[in-house]
């Protein structure tokens, strides 16, 4: 049998308003435990919420964005259960009026393929507090600087079906919230994390299987691995005879293992219902018209206009726009450079491979885009060669100059140009080979270009790398007829 793995993902957002949801509370990161907990986030005798108007604000940019509905009354309810970071016992969250409805979002994929993910909806709530597990010895300790942290809930259609779709439409998200300016999508912070809701079938069947539910998910790979294994899991399950059991799962990263964690709850299991103390949010279509008119360029028709005004292919213009801090840096060592494929060369290959190498932020490079534009002028206009324009950056990499200029003038790596001084370099190396030189006038044309490579790299050798390339295989090609 042949089987299809059927994916939902629920992608849970912290938006970065400067104030929780429901209160003034800061909702600043990195905060010493339970310092950032105020009274209305605990839920005390005597508090009121009061709505926060920017996350509002924020979840109505993201409906827009995603081509949704955006519900012109939308109600807070109560959802019930206990939990030990939870300390009001409920969370306000929406359920049947969220304020974001049915919408779409279109993903690649590596073979190209462009595919549609549609959206269920999008609903505000507030965040949870947080439960620690280290350094307690055997007891966990409960921070609440997180409990009333915006979020919206991304709730997908049952739409993937593999792991590869599942972090494309993931990636997606992440680039839409961060183009937006509503969350910085750090999924080390919590600021971005999801819930996967795998099932499998047979192929070609249209009924949807039993899913689980796998938790808290904050890395693209360990999302992968974790769908990856959950739908083998219940292969082998089916397979073997056995039933999938509809349950909330963990996924363990270091040991790249799920495990049960409790059967799985219903809508009715939470006991929803209206939130007494906030009244359904109105908006107006004023508002909605105002927030569209403010949109940033986002990141498909940033990509469209890559390849029609830089003429660069679809899969260059997709890395280049998958993150705004990549996109606009990209765009800045282009203007610099006046050569945008040289350019997007440079930032795709030295230095965001340079970047994935060291495990650094795109956001905390070493060589600005202005540094950047600059070793590519001279890289254009021939004072240094592709070869030298490495140490270039490796020099501006590690801070060894404020500018690529100021690197070739202290260290002396201006190539040589000068067609005299070349040309007694090529007779040299021409006198010191014979043998060669005899070899290569005795070859045909298809065995000459390379042999040319020995007395190029002859001269380069000599030059300590600053002959111009250019320059040098002229000059033998006259030489050598």
């Amino acid at each position: 049998m042949e089987w299809e793995t059927v994916i939902g993902l629920e992608v849970h957002v912290q938006l970065s308003t400067q104030s929780k949801i429901f209160s003034g509370a800061s909702t600043a990161f990195g905060a010493e435990p339970n310092t950032q907990a105020c009274a209305v986030d605990l839920a005390l005798p005597g508090t009121l919420p009061v709505l926060n108007e920017e996350a509002v604000k924020s979840a109505i940019k993201f409906g827009l964005a995603v081509n949704a509905e955006i519900c012109r009354e939308s109600v807070f309810e109560r959802k019930n259960y206990f939990y030990p970071d939870l300390p009001k016992g409920y969370q306000t969250s929406q359920m049947d009026a969220p304020i974001v409805g049915p919408g779409w979002l279109d993903i690649q994929l590596e073979s190209g393929e462009t595919k549609r993910i549609r959206i269920h909806h999008a609903h505000l709530e507030e965040d949870a507090g947080k439960s620690l597990h280290e350094d307690f010895h055997g007891m966990s300790g409960i921070d609440l600087n997180r409990a009333g942290t915006p979020l919206i809930e991304i709730v997908s259609e049952p739409d993937m079906r593999s792991a590869e779709e599942a972090v494309a439409y993931l990636k997606k998200i992440h680039s839409i919230v961060t183009y937006l300016g509503i969350s910085d999508g750090d999924m080390s912070q919590g600021s971005l994390r999801c819930d996967a809701n795998v099932s499998v079938r047979i192929k070609g069947t249209d009924e949807l299987g039993t899913r689980t539910e796998t938790k808290n998910l904050n890395s693209f790979r360990f999302i992968e691995k974790a769908i990856q294994l959950e739908a083998q899991r219940q292969i082998d399950v089916l397979e073997d005879g056995g039933s999938i059991t509809q349950e909330t799962r963990l996924y363990d990263s270091e040991r790249n293992e799920g495990r049960a964690m409790r059967s799985k709850e219903e809508a009715n299991d939470y006991r929803y219902f209206p939130c007494p103390d906030l009244l359904p949010v109105a908006i107006e279509q004023s508002l909605i018209d105002e927030l569209k008119a403010t949109l940033p360029e986002l990141p498909d028709a940033k990509q469209e206009r890559f390849q029609s005004e830089y003429g660069l292919s679809a899969y260059d213009a997709g890395i280049l726009t998958s993150e705004r801090a990549i996109a606009d840096y990209f765009e800045a060592v282009a203007k610099a450079a006046g050569d945008a494929k040289l350019a997007a060369n440079w930032v795709m290959v030295e230095l965001m491979g340079r970047l994935n190498k060291e495990g650094i932020e795109f956001s905390e490079t070493p060589v600005s885009a202005e540094q950047l534009g600059g070793l590519i002028q001279r890289i254009r206009d021939n004072t240094i060669s592709g070869k030298i324009a490495k140490q270039v950056f490796e020099a501006l990499w590690n801070g060894e100059g404020d500018s690529a200029d100021a690197v070739i003038e202290a260290k002396g790596l201006k190539q040589m140009s000068d067609s005299g001084e070349l040309e007694k370099m090529v007779d040299q190396v021409l006198a010191d080979n014979p043998d060669q030189v005899e070899q290569y006038k005795a070859a045909d044309e298809g065995k000459r270009k390379k042999m040319l490579g020995f007395f190029v790299g002859q001269i380069m050798k000599a030059s300590k790398g600053q002959a111009n390339p250019g320059m040098v295989n002229q000059l033998l090609n006259k030489k050598l007829g």
